[in-house]
């Protein structure tokens, strides 16, 4: 055996790095040897020829990183590089909060119409898998797994009014998310602050999640308060969790919400109770105390019915957009809302700054500016929310079932993303600051722990056999960095900024990140949930 691996030719070795194996395991010395896309062989290769030996020293090797909420499904095809995703080690993401790229149809399409036109993309597809054709088409830079967006299919049987679905109506959107399973979903989602998915109640949400279970999938969801109804919001999963017999993964945990700073240990002894009464509860977070999504989030739930257009249309309407400024008022903390990124010039002028300090530009009250830089860039203001304390992220982040996050789709500091100047910093640097600054310098947690919160702990989740671990049989997602100098560089003033310390990034056995400079290899894969 000994002189048939020496013999071996392997495409590629990674030699004499510390292997972190994705078990949390202390690590080991070892060679890792690479035929095609698979790990061959580990262990002394020193006598064995190689196509292209890579000599690490003192760098660890990983397992390639797994974004649980990655947020690229469309971001692949624009921009196939996924830059922001590669510097960062990330091999593999899941994506699809609520809504997803299939099922569609042209009310969805029109929806999204501001920013597919910006970007110039043609949804051509209207299943899932047509998105998958149109993926592998792209050739993306890594791995992408989907799930089938509740909300998704609520819209294409229901539209955007907030109803509730009779039997047949229900039928068919199991149907759709049936269809979906087959055709490799990895199972259902929700996003129930947004609309339409927030309309939907408790029973449909399980009657969805009872056919991902059927066909082995998970239950994916921004639970429907991250505040001062988190409780409520935790029991509502922890019940379809029971009620569909569904694993359930919690997206990008948190306390948001200066007055429920503190309750994370709550959230915390909530979730431990329901995983020690035998629900599959598991949760995901990003390492920043603000969180990132449209500002159109802030209008009232009723005012989104009907979708954009007619959210825009109840804002134009002066009765109307009175009633909105005086729901919005008392829970708005403008000075904790940043600015990201818009699609309207004019309001892109604005981009960068505080709520508060736009307001005072545009001469209008926060709440006002709000409404109106809404229906200004119809409902393309993204922003970031500085709503959680640095106390509850660490709790957070140290429980043994968080896995890791960065909810934010691929970018690059060029390119047809680069124009939006601005980002949330995890977008570019999540997985740094959960290896240099909270594994290394704050000792939250070992090093071959963090590496298996972002390897081996989302791929039990996503039910993936072939990744997240080193293993002989395993593909070949793999990451070099350096624990002694690996960090995050993005800040919230500056975040279009790669990490440091991660110079080998390979996927699926090729090099697309080599000593630091990208190579042209763009070998990720459209991933299909097998039941």
């Amino acid at each position: 055996m000994i002189a048939l691996l020496c013999a071996a030719v392997f495409d590629l070795i990674l030699s004499g790095g510390r292997v972190m194996d994705g078990t949390g395991a202390p690590w080991f010395r070892a060679d890792v040897g690479i035929r095609a896309d698979t790990i061959a062989a580990i262990g002394d290769l020193s006598q064995s020829k190689a196509r292209r030996r890579v000599r690490l020293g003192d760098l660890a090797l990983s397992p390639g990183f797994i974004d649980l909420l990655g947020q690229s499904e469309l971001n692949a095809l624009i921009d196939p590089r996924e830059e922001s995703k590669v510097r960062q080690g990330i091999t593999t993401e899941l994506t699809g909060e609520g809504i997803s790229p299939a099922p569609t149809n042209a009310a969805w399409i029109h929806e999204q119409e501001p920013w597919l036109r910006k970007y110039r993309l043609k949804i051509d597809w209207t299943d899932l898998s047509g998105y998958f054709r149109r993926l592998q088409k792209a050739r993306p830079s890594i791995n992408e797994a989907l799930l089938v967006g509740a909300g998704q299919v609520r819209g294409i049987v229901l539209g955007f009014k907030d109803v509730q679905p009779d039997d047949k109506q229900l039928a068919r959107m199991q149907k759709l998310v049936d269809a979906a399973m087959r055709q490799g979903a990895f199972g259902v989602s929700s996003g129930l602050i947004y609309q339409p998915g927030s309309f939907a109640r408790t029973p449909e949400l399980i009657a969805l999640a009872k056919i991902a279970a059927k066909h082995g999938g998970i239950y994916a969801t921004h639970i429907r308060s991250e505040s001062k109804k988190i409780a409520d919001a935790l029991e509502e999963a922890f019940t379809i969790a029971r009620e569909a017999r569904v694993p359930v993964e919690i997206w990008h945990l948190k306390i948001s919400g200066r007055a429920n700073w503190g309750r994370m240990k709550e959230v915390i002894g909530r979730i431990e109770a329901a995983r020690a009464a035998g629900l599959d509860v598991t949760a995901d977070m990003y390492p920043w105390i603000a969180s990132a999504n449209g500002l159109d989030a802030s209008i009232p739930d009723w005012a989104h019915e009907g979708g954009v257009d007619a959210m825009v249309a109840r804002i134009r309407d002066p009765a109307q957009r009175a009633k909105m400024i005086r729901e919005i008022d008392p829970e708005l903390h403008a000075e904790d809302i940043l600015l990201l990124s818009a699609v309207n010039p004019e309001v892109k002028k604005l981009v960068g700054k505080r709520l508060d300090a736009a307001a005072r530009d545009l001469g209008k009250t926060p709440a006002e500016a709000l409404v109106d830089l809404v229906a200004m860039d119809r409902a393309n203001v993204g922003v970031a929310r500085f709503g959680m304390s640095e106390e509850d992220v660490r709790l957070g982040l140290s429980q043994p079932w968080v896995a890791m996050d960065t909810d934010y789709g691929a970018m690059a500091i060029d390119g047809p993303f680069a124009a939006e100047g601005s980002a949330h910093p995890r977008a570019f640097a999540s997985t740094a600051r959960i290896l240099g600054h909270y594994a290394r310098d704050e000792r939250l947690f070992s090093m071959e722990e963090a590496v298996r919160k972002m390897t081996s702990l989302p791929a039990r989740r996503l039910g993936l056999q072939d990744r997240g671990l080193i293993r002989v049989g395993m593909k070949a997602d793999l990451v070099a960095f350096d624990p002694a100098t690996v960090r995050d560089t993005a800040t919230f003033e500056k975040p279009m900024a790669y990490p440091e310390g991660i110079p080998y990034v390979v996927v699926n056995g090729k090099i697309v990140l080599d000593n630091g400079k990208r190579t042209k290899e763009r070998p990720g894969r459209p991933l299909r949930h097998l039941p």
